[in-house]
C-alpha cells in the first residue's frame, strides 16, 4: 500500500462539495493538505469546519487566501508550498448561471486553469495536476459517452471547461507536465449547493412535508442525467493522480435517469405525490438544453480499479435525511417566532 504520509496536496475549490470530500479523503490517507479559499466578508467554510483546526494546534490542513483570477498569487502559492499533487476544482460551476455571467465563468473556469498550469510549469513542474472536467463537455453528443465521444458543449460553462480540458492536454504534450482530466458526470450529496437541481428538490420536498413551502418550481423534467455520490468521484480523483502516467478518464455510474424520476423518488420517500406540488417555470430552462448525459467509465474501472460504492437510493436517502433535519430546525425557529 502506498505511503502518503509525506505527501502534500494543494486543492482549489476546497470549500465546495467536491473539495470538502476530497480533503477528508486526503487527510485520512495522511496527506498534508493546503487549500486555496477566496476572501469573503461572510464565512464560506461550512463544509470543512469539521476538519479545520486552529493554526496554533497541530494540523495537516492549511488554508491560504487566493483567487483563480490572479496568476501571480497562484504562482507564489505553488512555488512556496511545492505540492506533490494539485487538484483544480475551483469553478463557477452552475450551468444556468454561466449564461448570465459568461465572462466571469470563462475567466475562472477557463483562464483559471491556464493560470494554474502556468504556475506549475514555472514554479514547480514536478507537481501532478488533476483537472476537474465535466460531462457537460459532451453537450448534444448522444449517450453513452466515453473518452472518445465528440465534444459539443452547449453552455458558457461547458465551453470554458472544454478550453481547460484542451489546455491540460496541451501542457501535458508540450511541457511534459503530469496533468490529467477527470470527465465527471453529475455527482451529488447533502453538501450540494441549494441552487443545484438535486438539492433544490430535496430541500423543497422536505420543507413541503413540514408545511414550510407550498410549491417546487423546476425547468426541464425530461433532461436525463447520470447521478452518483460526490465522495465516490473524489476517490477517483486521487486514483487518477496515482496512475503511472497522466491520462484522461470518464468517471460515471453508467445509469441514466430523468429529472422527473429524481423528483418522483424524493417525494415518494416522504409519502408525497409530486404532481400536487411541482410546477414548471420556463425561466429555469437553459437557452440551449443538454438532453442526455450518461458516462461509460469502462476505462477507469479497468485501468484504475475504480467503481462507485454508494447507490443512487443511498444518495437520495442521505440527501432527504439531511434536508429533513434542516427543515425541522427551521420549523422550530418559526414556531418560536424567529
Amino acid at each position: 500500500m502506498e505511503d502518503f504520509q509525506n505527501k502534500k496536496a494543494l486543492v482549489t475549490g476546497l470549500t465546495g462539495q467536491d473539495g470538502s470530500y476530497l480533503t477528508e479523503i486526503l487527510l485520512d490517507k495522511g496527506y498534508e493538505v493546503h487549500g486555496i479559499v477566496r476572501r469573503s466578508s461572510s464565512l464560506n467554510t461550512g463544509r470543512i469546519d469539521h476538519l479545520y483546526k486552529d493554526q496554533h494546534e497541530d494540523t495537516k490542513l492549511h488554508l491560504h487566501f487566493g483567487d483563480m483570477s490572479v496568476s501571480g498569487q497562484l504562482m507564489e502559492l505553488v512555488g512556496d508550498i511545492k505540492p506533490d499533487e494539485i487538484y483544480n476544482l475551483a469553478a463557477q460551476s452552475h450551468v444556468k448561471v454561466s449564461f448570465e455571467i459568461p465572462e466571469y465563468t470563462g475567466d475562472i473556469v477557463g483562464l483559471g486553469t491556464l493560470r494554474m498550469l502556468e504556475a506549475i510549469r514555472k514554479a514547480h513542474p514536478k507537481a501532478r495536476m488533476y483537472q476537474a472536467s465535466s460531462s457537460e463537455l459532451w453537450g448534444s453528443s448522444p449517450p453513452p459517452q466515453n473518452e472518445d465521444t465528440p465534444f459539443n458543449p452547449q453552455s458558457p460553462y461547458a465551453i470554458a471547461k472544454l478550453y481547460s480540458y484542451h489546455m491540460v492536454k496541451n501542457y501535458r504534450d508540450a511541457y511534459g507536465l503530469f496533468a490529467s482530466n477527470g470527465i465527471l458526470t453529475n455527482h451529488e450529496s447533502a453538501r450540494r449547493g441549494e441552487t443545484f437541481v438535486t438539492r433544490k428538490i430535496t430541500r423543497a420536498a422536505t420543507r413541503i412535508k413540514l408545511g414550510l413551502q407550498d410549491k417546487l418550481y423546476l425547468g426541464n423534467l425530461e433532461a436525463k442525467r447520470d447521478w452518483s455520490h460526490a465522495k465516490d468521484f473524489c476517490e477517483a480523483m486521487v486514483l487518477i493522480l496515482q496512475h503511472e502516467k497522466p491520462d484522461d478518464f470518464v468517471i460515471a455510474s453508467g445509469v441514466m435517469r430523468t429529472v422527473r424520476e429524481f423528483v418522483e423518488t424524493v417525494f415518494a420517500r416522504l409519502d408525497l405525490d409530486h404532481k400536487d406540488y411541482v410546477e414548471i417555470d420556463q425561466r429555469y430552462y437553459r437557452p440551449t438544453e443538454v438532453d442526455a448525459l450518461c458516462g461509460d467509465s469502462s476505462k477507469a474501472r479497468k485501468v484504475l480499479g475504480w467503481e462507485p460504492k454508494i447507490t443512487f437510493d443511498q444518495l437520495v436517502d442521505e440527501m432527504v435525511e439531511s434536508d429533513m433535519e434542516l427543515a425541522k430546525k427551521e420549523l422550530i425557529l418559526k414556531e418560536a417566532g424567529f
